[in-house]
């Protein structure tokens, strides 16, 4: 008589995080991948910008007037090859366009997280408090949109002058009412779930519920919109410091390098802007691409 053999317990099934339930969705997207990888590399050819670029192209002493203008692969004096030319003052655009990543990068995604920050607390503070205050927050939302946002960001800039905190605080006071109008609308959601119910029959203190309970709740779409205004907010950038009235040529972005080129673009000497040019859209593109499939996987029913 053969002995009964009784079969192992079967194990749980191993519960899934919703990180890694996020990061499981968003790697089956070969665009997103790629995306993402490729904003990892530009962000790290910014950081790293002083240890790996050919030339200092802001130090004075490393600097030629007589390699101005010169074509893409053409060399130096002292044996220094230009991959991608050089600009009128005799510049390597290799190393400008790394230099000028730190400066676009900075501005954008520091204009943004502030104005993630003070755009969200007032959409949560609008939506929790109703009322007056909803209503009082969310006409200043209204006219701040009703505003293209160049025009504003150029206002404001004339009055303040050039400059790196300049550019921020006008990029700050546009995009704040979009975090704000956003925050507002998750938060008028979850404010109806029943753990906020339960949590307001604890009586916990108001900015607990607001900023404990209510804003981890809020976040996907927060983050959605944070990543295609840090696009938003280097494409503005850009602008006005092509313009004239962004960054100081000091602090040159890629829109000041692009407009410093634009003058030769005429005469053949494309690549002073061209460069530039396709680093910006290559920047703005992935980040755009990171921000497209984030939406698509922390919402469901918006997903291809």
């Amino acid at each position: 008589m053969s002995a009964t053999s009784h079969d192992a317990a079967p194990m749980p099934p191993k519960q899934e995080t919703p990180f890694r339930r996020f990061v499981s969705e968003y790697s089956e997207s070969p665009v997103a991948v790629a995306s993402f990888v490729l904003v990892v590399l530009i962000v790290s050819i910014a950081l790293l910008a002083p240890f790996i670029s050919p030339q200092n192209p802001y130090d004075l002493a490393q600097l030629d007037i007589m390699d101005g203008r010169q074509p893409p692969g053409s060399k130096s004096l002292e044996g220094l090859t230009f991959w991608l030319g050089t600009d009128d003052q005799g510049r390597d655009m290799l190393s400008g366009i790394m230099y000028g990543l730190r400066i676009s990068l900075g501005v954008g995604a520091g204009s943004a997280v502030i104005a993630c920050v003070i755009g969200t607390a007032l959409g949560l503070i609008a939506a929790f408090a109703g009322g007056k205050t909803d209503t009082g927050i969310m006409r200043l939302v209204d006219l701040q949109l009703s505003f293209p946002a160049i025009l504003v960001a150029l206002m404001i800039l004339a009055f303040l002058g050039k400059g790196v905190m300049n550019v921020m605080l006008a990029l700050v006071i546009v995009e704040w009412a979009r975090f704000a109008r956003t925050a507002r609308s998750a938060a008028l959601v979850e404010a109806r779930r029943e753990y906020m119910e339960a949590a307001q029959c604890l009586a916990l203190p108001k900015w607990r519920l607001v900023f404990r309970h209510m804003l981890p709740n809020c976040m996907p779409p927060i983050i959605v919109i944070f990543t295609i205004l840090v696009a938003r907010s280097i494409t503005l950038e850009a602008t006005l410091s092509f313009l004239g009235l962004g960054v100081p040529i000091t602090e040159p972005s890629l829109g000041l390098l692009i407009a410093n080129g634009y003058q030769y673009m005429l005469s053949g000497k494309y690549w002073i802007s061209f460069y530039p040019g396709i680093a910006l859209l290559v920047t703005i593109m992935a980040i755009n691409l990171v921000g497209d499939q984030m939406r698509d996987v922390l919402n469901p029913r918006l997903k291809r």
